[in-house]
């Protein structure tokens, strides 16, 4: 199970590369001054992923307009992010957790996805300017996308 709301946000500093150059993307680096919204999927080139942070693309403004940062977090290199990213024109910022440690800090490991390995659980969560977790939810199957309603509904309430 995810971890739970009122929950402080554990934080992380994960690799994100869509300009050319690795740069840090640390969760704390938000707080104090705009909400973030983290979206864990399990694997950039596949099917339910790139639907999901194509929607999210799509919907940024509607986040940006809540005052929220959107991550999205994969365990895939963050040199195939970049190159997924820039062929399905996803903008949001991807993260890598390689080393699966912000799966586990979060508790959204899925298990042997495909025979292939450990992945991310398909999640969301908003946290709050103070780095508390204000919604959490993991969906029932890989293929199930996240309430986004919901989620924008969250940030509504923040403020």
């Amino acid at each position: 199970m995810p971890l739970s709301v009122g929950t402080q946000a554990p934080d992380f500093i994960l690799k994100s590369k869509s300009t050319g150059e690795l740069k840090d993307v640390k969760l704390s680096d938000n707080f104090g001054a705009k909400n973030t919204v983290l979206f864990f999927f399990p694997l950039a080139f596949t099917g339910v992923c790139t639907k999901e942070m194509c929607d999210i693309t799509a919907g940024l403004s509607q986040y940006e307009g809540l005052n929220a940062s959107v991550i999205g977090i994969s365990v895939d290199s963050p040199f195939a992010q970049e190159v997924w990213s820039k062929q399905e024109k996803i903008t949001i910022t991807l993260v890598s957790d390689l080393n699966k440690a912000t799966i586990k800090a979060y508790d959204v490991v899925f298990p042997g996805l495909a025979g292939i390995g450990d992945t991310a659980a398909r999640a969301a969560f908003v946290i709050d300017k103070n780095g508390v977790i204000q919604y959490a939810e993991q969906t029932p199957t890989p293929k199930d996308l996240p309430n986004f309603e919901a989620v924008q509904a969250a940030l509504a309430k923040l403020g």
